[in-house]
């Protein structure tokens, strides 16, 4: 019985695999052709049209065939193993991960995940969390319990792993990022908490299936817990190491980053206290710092003294305006209702899309819907 192949899918994992194309070549080719696969069969004058394309990259989309047999393979290996690929345009994909500059264009992921939930949490420290790092991430978690949030961390020695471990006593979804694939738990003695979290929640990674660890692997992936945590916060840290990079990562990202303070005289202090003394994080005292900082109230959505605000039409214009005001009106729709009622060509309709999720403005749902955030 031969395998049903996501095209779509296949095609964008085949981008990935051009070398020279990073995150924002990816993001262009997909917001001026309306799919991977246009931009395959494009004629080469219309190609290079597409800023940061050049014609040493249209010389390596000659290999297509090539890029898309290793796309068939990997998502073969998926199927088998039961892991969920996720490319830039897949309604699943992370809306948080959209809106930085350097989010990986593909995710493999693992598990019952659910990577746009309303509250997202990072919590990340040293491998070498003392007894009080690791009784304060249990307390941090168990004091966010009725706020709901999905506790993110990357599956490490010290505080990662007791982040994990918390929100699985307190019952609620925690996703691991991973330096290595979904299928290759590293630590190994860190399987069986991995296998619990696949209930609720699960493990993500940018890496396919049977990819080699490599050490660099490490830090890369730290930027994905940033970009997909609505706040960050650092239990335990020294100067150097995998959580202030990520705490770093998140401050470039505008994010909320928090740090718990500790010992003047403590190593796994000094990185907590640096943050706080530079201004680059918060000071960790409880959730209702970040019930403030977030707007949050344990019934769930923003607090009546912060309602979100509405998205202001007046700055647009044009065609703009308009798909806007029309998915204003409808709440969600359809593209081809979309394109109908705005008189716009799907294929120009399709980059404006694009362009309005990477800017945070829409959300794309299953059935090729669209709906307006704010």
């Amino acid at each position: 019985m031969s395998t049903v192949i996501n095209e779509d899918i296949q095609y964008e994992l085949a981008l990935n695999f051009i070398p020279k194309i990073g995150p924002l070549v990816f993001r262009n080719i997909l917001a001026y052709t309306g799919s991977a696969r246009a931009f395959f069969e494009m004629p080469v004058g219309k190609a290079l049209k597409i800023p940061r394309v050049n014609k040493g990259l249209l010389e390596l989309r000659k290999s297509k065939d090539v890029f898309l047999k290793n796309a068939e393979e990997i998502i073969n290996n998926c199927q088998k193993k039961g892991i969920t690929i996720l490319s830039f345009s897949h309604p699943s994909f992370p809306s948080r991960l959209k809106l930085t500059d350097d989010c990986p264009m593909v995710l493999f992921t693992k598990g019952n995940l659910n990577l746009n939930t309303e509250r997202t949490i990072g919590i990340v420290g040293t491998r070498n969390a003392t007894e009080y790092g690791r009784n304060v991430t249990k307390k941090i978690v168990e004091d966010l319990a009725p706020y709901s949030p999905t506790i993110l961390s990357g599956l490490a020695y010290g505080v990662d792993i007791e982040a994990h471990r918390s929100a699985l006593m307190s019952k609620l979804p925690t996703v691991a990022v991973l330096g290595s694939s979904v299928d290759q738990i590293y630590p190994s003695v860190h399987k069986n908490t991995s296998i619990e979290m696949l209930e609720s929640g699960g493990l993500i990674s940018e890496y396919p299936p049977g990819t080699v660890m490599h050490p660099s692997n490490f830090p890369k992936r730290n930027r994905i817990i940033a970009g997909l945590s609505d706040a960050l916060i650092v239990v335990e840290a020294a100067q150097k190491g995998g959580a202030l990079i990520t705490a770093e990562i998140a401050y470039s990202y505008n994010k909320e980053v928090f740090a718990v303070p500790g010992n003047l005289q403590a190593t796994y202090s000094e990185g907590c206290n640096l943050l706080i003394k530079q201004m680059k994080a918060s000071i960790y005292t409880g959730p209702k710092d970040l019930e403030e900082v977030l707007s949050w109230s344990k019934e769930g959505g923003v607090t009546n003294s912060n309602m979100a605000k509405k998205l202001d039409l007046n700055s647009f214009e044009g065609d703009d305006r308009k798909v806007l005001e029309i998915l204003q009106e409808k709440k969600e729709l359809e593209i081809d209702s979309l394109a109908l009622l705005s008189e716009i060509p799907i294929s120009t309709l399709a980059s404006k899309l694009l362009n309005f999720e990477f800017e945070g403005l829409i959300k794309s749902l299953p059935g090729k819907k669209y709906k307006l955030l704010g």
